[in-house]
């Protein structure tokens, strides 16, 4: 499988900001959904944003003007720019690839379908 390798996690306090990076040469290719996921402790994991191979983007309805997504293609690099962050966004954070579909939409992709992860980064806030 090709790595996905996170970074950019950290701990910081309410209100603040974090931007996290996934290396992959999936993160551009264009036959690829690439999307964050996050897992906080007891919970499920749930979806973020993603982003088609095309640029397309989609973003959890309560995340929407506070996390973004995208990525830079001279870089191989995919982000998750993350501001206004609150405790409730404490969680490890993941980037995934998933084979593009044709003409689907990659944030209706069942999570099975996501092949390539990454390790995970924490993320803390604090009150």
């Amino acid at each position: 499988q090709v790595p996905l390798v996170e970074s950019g996690g950290g701990s910081v306090q309410a209100g603040g900001s974090l931007r996290l990076s996934c290396a992959s040469s999936l993160s551009t290719d264009r036959r690829y959904c690439m999307a964050w996921f996050r897992q906080a402790p007891g919970e499920s994991r749930e979806r973020v944003a993603t982003i088609s191979g095309s640029g397309a983007t989609s973003h959890r309805d309560s995340l929407r003007g506070r996390f973004t997504i995208s990525r830079d293609n001279a870089k191989n690099t995919l982000f998750l720019e993350m501001r206004s962050l609150n405790p409730e966004d404490t969680a490890i954070y993941y980037c995934a690839a998933a084979v593009q579909p044709d003409g689907g939409a990659c944030w209706f992709l069942a999570v099975g379908q996501f092949t390539n992860w990454g390790q995970g980064t924490q993320v803390t806030v604090s009150a």
